[in-house]
């Protein structure tokens, strides 16, 4: 008789324990090691965060942008934990020395190779589920900006060198390069 294999379920503890310089995600208890950045990626981020910065200091707006790593705990649980691309978090009650406990406003996230998957797919449900209101995945590869605005249960594509709209923000937009 097989005995069947226990799964194990991994803790944000788990996470913290991992060794220096190692980047993982906690989703649903499973860990998803992350690979190191590329300069496009990291080139994307500066660039999208540094608009996103410019228009709510411009306007005087109360939202904090915050690139990875920054932790993020989606929920009460302690089986999620994720290091978005970009978080932009507009209660600052949600923003403490450990990170953003609860869901960020809009979050960015940069496809790389190793991630597609993940960001199309395991994180849309998990950002959806956990009320995050925007979710942008930018595909570098397909030169791509997939725009999620789950307040209005909306869907739209748009291509690299278009005016992309930010739904949380009414009369702002982004283009990506």
């Amino acid at each position: 008789m097989d005995a069947l294999r226990k799964e194990v379920i991994y803790t944000i503890e788990d996470i913290y324990a991992l060794p220096e310089g190692q980047r993982a995600e906690l989703i649903d208890g499973k860990i998803y090691y992350m690979a190191p950045p590329n300069t496009r990626h990291q080139m994307l981020v500066m660039d999208l965060s540094y608009q996103i910065k410019d228009y709510i200091e411009r306007n005087n707006g109360e939202c904090d942008v915050l690139p990875a790593p920054f932790a993020v705990f989606l929920n009460e649980n302690d089986k999620n934990y994720v290091e978005p691309d970009i978080s932009v978090i507009c209660d600052k009650d949600k923003v403490t020395e450990k990170g953003c406990q609860g869901a960020p406003d809009w979050i960015i996230e940069i496809v790389s190779a190793s991630s597609r998957k993940m960001d199309y797919y395991t994180k849309l449900f998990k950002y959806r589920t956990a009320e995050v209101r925007e979710y942008w995945v930018v595909d570098s590869d397909k030169n791509t900006v997939t725009v999620y605005d789950f307040e209005n249960d909306n869907m739209e594509e748009y291509s690299f060198g278009e005016d992309v709209p930010v739904g949380i923000y009414k009369g702002f937009v982004v283009r990506v390069e």
